[in-house]
């Protein structure tokens, strides 16, 4: 099944998070397809690259950190927009967030409202 253009794809090890970003994502009526795992992530991400616009993914995770999701889904797709989470302070994840071409940063706890403001404007832009 393909994703449709308007997609994102939300990637956390945490089941919660995923299922909370998925209904809040959906009522703004964007397609979102969710992953626990950053490998199955990858593997769905090179499949239907062409219907992503963002992916929202968690900085710490098993198997493969949010950095190397990222640099995965830029290898494939330099355009994607990538938005990091993460319970660390920004300043901890400058460095890299530059060299890895971030879109932008969401600190956790996550607040619904400015999830669906950044996802906008990475949307829009």
């Amino acid at each position: 099944m393909s994703a449709l253009p308007q997609s994102i794809l939300v990637v956390d090890d945490e089941m919660d998070i995923v299922i909370i970003f998925r209904q809040a994502l959906r009522k703004q009526g964007y397609n979102v397809f969710g992953f626990t795992d950053p490998a199955l992530a990858l593997e769905h991400f090179k499949l239907n690259a062409k219907d992503y616009r963002l992916v929202i993914t968690d900085v710490r995770m098993p198997r493969m950190n949010g950095f190397e999701l990222a640099a995965n889904i830029k290898a494939i797709k330099p355009d994607a927009k990538v938005v990091l989470m993460s319970a660390f302070e920004l300043g901890d994840l400058e460095f890299s967030m530059s060299a890895a071409k971030i879109s932008d940063f969401i600190r956790k706890p996550i607040d619904i409202g400015s999830l669906i403001r950044k996802v906008k404007v990475a949307m829009a832009g």
